[in-house]
């Protein structure tokens, strides 16, 4: 699969590819909601700084080399807000996203994740996928509202964010 355009966007969000100088800012903007990031986010529940950010800058600009997965940074008001990222798994696409805590409820996530979807079809992807905690509502009403079918659910293995039941809800949209 060709990697999908570095950019994306719509009349409020930009999706723009991660870059090494953004250290400062993933880890500013991550740092400020860990808090509200780590109750979901296994990656984000002991805080977020500059070395987890250096290290995620390095695995996506590697990841992105391999074809394994594209990371984007959203961008609302010409500030980054969050982040969201295409990962190629046998046959669909996976997508994930994450807000900070000065964001949610503006439908920003929403927008990312229709980009995300129609960039994953113009490659070609046959379905797109999104997969989150049962007893995280907010992440999950995110698919549904895009128009994913709920497909089943997946028992996680622990360690799991603090917030999690360890039930992955798996929602999927076939290729129109």
């Amino acid at each position: 699969m060709e990697a999908p355009a570095e950019t994306l966007t719509d009349d409020v969000v930009v999706l723009r590819r991660w870059k090494p100088g953004q250290l400062g800012t993933l880890a500013a903007v991550a740092g400020d909601s860990a808090g509200h990031l780590g109750a979901w986010m296994l990656w984000a529940t002991d805080g977020y700084g500059e070395s987890e950010a250096k290290e995620f800058l390095e695995n996506a600009a590697r990841n992105w080399a391999e074809g394994k997965t594209y990371d984007f940074a959203i961008f609302a008001d010409g500030a980054v807000v969050g982040g969201a990222g295409m990962m190629t798994r046998p046959g669909w696409i996976e997508i994930g996203y994450w807000l900070s805590r000065h964001h949610t409820g503006r439908g920003l996530v929403t927008r990312a994740a229709r980009l995300l979807t129609a960039e994953a079809f113009r490659l070609g992807a046959p379905e797109v996928e999104i997969r989150h905690d049962e007893k995280n509502v907010a992440s999950g009403a995110v698919p549904a509202r895009l128009g994913f079918t709920m497909t089943g659910e997946e028992t996680v293995e622990p360690p799991f964010a603090p917030a999690c039941a360890g039930v992955n809800r798996i929602w999927r949209l076939k290729r129109p």
